[in-house]
This record gives C-alpha cells, sequence and structure tokens, in this order.
C-alpha cells in the first residue's frame, strides 16, 4: 500500500465515523428533547392535578361552611321566633283575637 492510498483510506474512515457520530448525536439530542419534553408534560399534569384537588379541597370546605351558616342562621330564626311568640302568649290581653287570627292576608 502506498502512502497515497493509507492516507485516503484514513480519510474515507475519518468522514464515515463522523457521519455516524453526527447521526448518533443528532438521534440523541433527537431523543434528549423528547425526554424532556415527556418530563415537561408529566410536570404539568401533576400541577394540573394538583390545582384540581385543591379547589375540590376549597370547594368542599366552602359548602361546608355554608351549610354551617345556614343552620346557625336557622337555628337563629327559630329562637327569635319562638321568643316572639311566647312575648306575645305573655302579652295577650284576651280582648282581642290573638295575633295569629288578626294577621292580613295578602
Amino acid at each position: 500500500m502506498t502512502w497515497k492510498q493509507a492516507l485516503l483510506l484514513s480519510c474515507f474512515s475519518a468522514v464515515v465515523l463522523l457521519s455516524i457520530l453526527r447521526e448518533g448525536t443528532g438521534a440523541s439530542v433527537g431523543t434528549t428533547q423528547a425526554a424532556e419534553e415527556e418530563v415537561s408534560e408529566a410536570e404539568n399534569r401533576q400541577k394540573l392535578r394538583a390545582d384540581e384537588l385543591r379547589r375540590e379541597y376549597y370547594e368542599e370546605q366552602r359548602n361546608e361552611f355554608e351549610n354551617f351558616v345556614e343552620e346557625q342562621n336557622d337555628e337563629q330564626e327559630e329562637r327569635s321566633r319562638e321568643a316572639v311568640e311566647q312575648w306575645r302568649q305573655w302579652h295577650y290581653d284576651g280582648l282581642h283575637p290573638s295575633y295569629l287570627y288578626n294577621r292580613h292576608h295578602i
């Protein structure tokens, strides 16, 4: 083999190796990008799920509080109604019809 053939063979092998490395690097870069996108999508899904759970939790807490407040208001109205009714019965003089029969109907 002459030195020209050896030089040509080594240059050709270098070109082949560089092309293989480029393809491998390109494939690995594409694979790396795909993996990074998958990781990013998984993180976004986790964030969305956490947001959904948080929203459900606060909605449940709000509903429980609204029910509690409604029960408290109902109890207060009942106590107030009973107190007014007791006052009317205590102060009823017997000369006029009681309040229940003296209501104005609309």
